[in-house]
């Protein structure tokens, strides 16, 4: 049950956003061997000027950052294969530049992870949406 959790100084229409956050869905879904009816995704904008990362090339070119609350037990490589694959998504869709993107994650055990519907559990691999 992750949250993927979205900012940017760069606005997008409710259209761009919600097409960015199916997208991300189904990235996460094929990296993290998962279905993606529990995924959550938010987009937040801020001001322009709003964000910075020591290593932008164009501070003004926008920025795109994500905060992945994810549950424990995949591997770093799952997690950066993830991570790059969001990151190109943004340059790709957004073109937003590779130095002002940045990817972190949070790994919580399942039970932490809540909907309304349900606890999360563990997490095992090739696991399918109930």
């Amino acid at each position: 049950m992750p949250l993927l959790s979205f900012v940017t100084d760069a606005e997008r229409s409710p259209s761009e956003k919600r097409s960015f956050a199916e997208q991300v869905a189904e990235l996460y879904a094929e990296h993290m061997e998962t279905a993606t009816g529990h995924i959550a995704v938010e987009i937040r904008e801020v001001e322009p000027g709003g964000l910075w990362i020591g290593r932008a090339n164009d501070p003004d070119a926008g920025h795109l950052f994500c905060d992945a609350d994810v549950r424990e037990g995949r591997s770093a490589d799952q997690r950066r294969a993830f991570a790059l694959a969001v990151m190109g998504l943004a340059t790709r869709e957004w073109d937003l530049p590779e130095a002002n993107l940045k990817v972190v994650f949070t790994e919580h055990v399942g039970p932490e992870m809540m909907g309304v519907d349900r606890v999360g559990s563990d997490w095992a691999s090739k696991e399918i949406e109930e």
